[in-house]
């Protein structure tokens, strides 16, 4: 099978396509006939050396896919070959054929093509877990996402309005606010003109937020909190800004705010599979209407592309997701 390889870390330069034989399934296990696959910030980093897979994950590119079952591992019985799926992988995406344990896949929504499904894996999964379970979204909540228009933030975006909840979006210009408001927010805040903190306190008389989905963190941190609502809740997903923060704990005591952090590609298949349960239940009711929750494909690009693709990643050109397909 062919599949994007890069032989050193480095830039985007390095990424070329390689073949090699099709992976075969472990028990528990199903392959995937990869007709489109996720890019995420997650792999650039890895490209570069800063995010090294976890032990036993293929060291291929790729954290979520969409295609069709082409083989079972044994004991699997909750899929069939031919069913059209998309899944979220600990790495191997970016290839033509991919195993992953069965309970991390979910069924490609109706009438979402493969391309489009292929936005939803990895997004989904981080963006359940963590604003609805974690931080426990509630309907009629407030939420601050930040970096409205990225893959994260806009599945934040819409899962939240789905869910429910009010949404307030940061971003980093006059079109992407914009963007932010098609994809769903109620308002929008243009962080290099505008201060989120001031802003979110005027748009909501003062009250603050009760979620705030952070890919920054770094200096947002403590400013997180003089955004937030009594009782809220802050989720750090990403460390864009920074790896550190400086905090003065009394106003997060003041608040009775609370600040938790998580990784979801370290996590066991037992771990996984709960949260597409959560997704299945929840969300995958609501896709099929394609409103709130909608495809938001930034670019397709195809595997002797896929430095191109990163490289509109590393500019954060972005808006939704960039994908990528064996061939065009």
């Amino acid at each position: 099978m062919k599949y994007v390889a890069y032989d050193q870390d480095g830039g985007p330069e390095v990424l070329h396509v390689a073949e090699m034989d099709s992976p075969q399934p472990r028990e528990g296990e199903v392959r995937i006939a990869v007709e489109a696959a996720g890019v995420s910030r997650a792999d650039v980093m890895q490209r570069r050396g800063e995010y090294p897979p976890p032990a036993g994950a293929s060291p291929i590119l790729g954290l979520d896919v969409a295609g069709t079952i082409c083989a079972l591992g044994e004991g699997v019985s909750a899929w069939h070959l031919g069913d059209r799926v998309c899944a979220l992988v600990t790495g191997g995406g970016y290839a033509e054929q991919v195993c992953t344990p069965a309970g991390m896949v979910l069924p490609i929504p109706d009438g979402w093509s493969a391309i489009e499904a292929a936005t939803l894996p990895e997004n989904g999964f981080t963006v359940f877990d963590n604003m609805v379970t974690r931080a426990r979204l509630r309907r009629a909540d407030i939420v601050l996402v930040h970096g409205g228009t990225s893959g994260i933030g806009s599945t934040a975006i819409m899962f939240a309005r789905a869910l429910g909840a009010r949404v307030i979006a940061t971003a980093g210009s006059a079109q992407k606010c914009a963007s932010c408001l098609n994809i769903g927010a109620d308002e929008a805040i243009h962080y290099k003109t505008q201060d989120f903190v001031e802003e979110t306190l005027r748009i909501t008389a003062a009250r603050g937020v009760d979620v705030v989905v952070d890919i920054v963190c770094g200096p947002y941190l403590a400013r997180d909190i003089m955004a937030l609502a009594f009782d809220g809740r802050i989720a750090c997903i990403a460390v864009q800004g920074g790896p550190k923060a400086e905090l003065y704990i009394p106003a997060l005591m003041h608040k009775r705010g609370t600040i938790f952090g998580t990784s979801l590609r370290p996590r066991t298949p037992q771990e996984k599979k709960a949260i597409a349960d959560g997704l299945r239940e929840r969300i995958w009711p609501l896709l099929a209407a394609r409103d709130p929750i909608k495809p938001l494909v930034d670019s397709v690009y195809s595997f002797e592309e896929a430095a191109e693709a990163h490289r509109r990643m590393e500019a954060s050109a972005h808006i939704g997701k960039i994908v990528l397909v064996p061939a065009k």
